[in-house]
């Protein structure tokens, strides 16, 4: 989908998704911005709201091929 991304992240279970998606979508704002300057007229890049899920029993390449299979959808 073009309005979306799908991260597949190994992180820390201490730390909260909200502060791991507060990072990234921060540290992508910083990078964007810095390398197209017209973004700062904009209030936000990004849009507070996120889904967070993880993957069970799921092996890392099962999800990896779902990512994948979304391109384009």
């Amino acid at each position: 989908m073009p309005d979306h991304v799908h991260m597949f992240l190994e992180v820390d279970p201490t730390f909260a998704p909200s502060v791991i998606i507060k990072r990234v979508k921060g540290r992508a704002s910083h990078y964007l911005r810095k390398e197209f300057p017209e973004l700062l007229k904009l209030p936000t890049l990004w849009s507070p709201s996120y889904f967070c899920s993880t993957t069970g029993n799921a092996n890392t390449e099962t999800v990896k091929r779902y990512i994948e299979n979304q391109k384009g959808k």
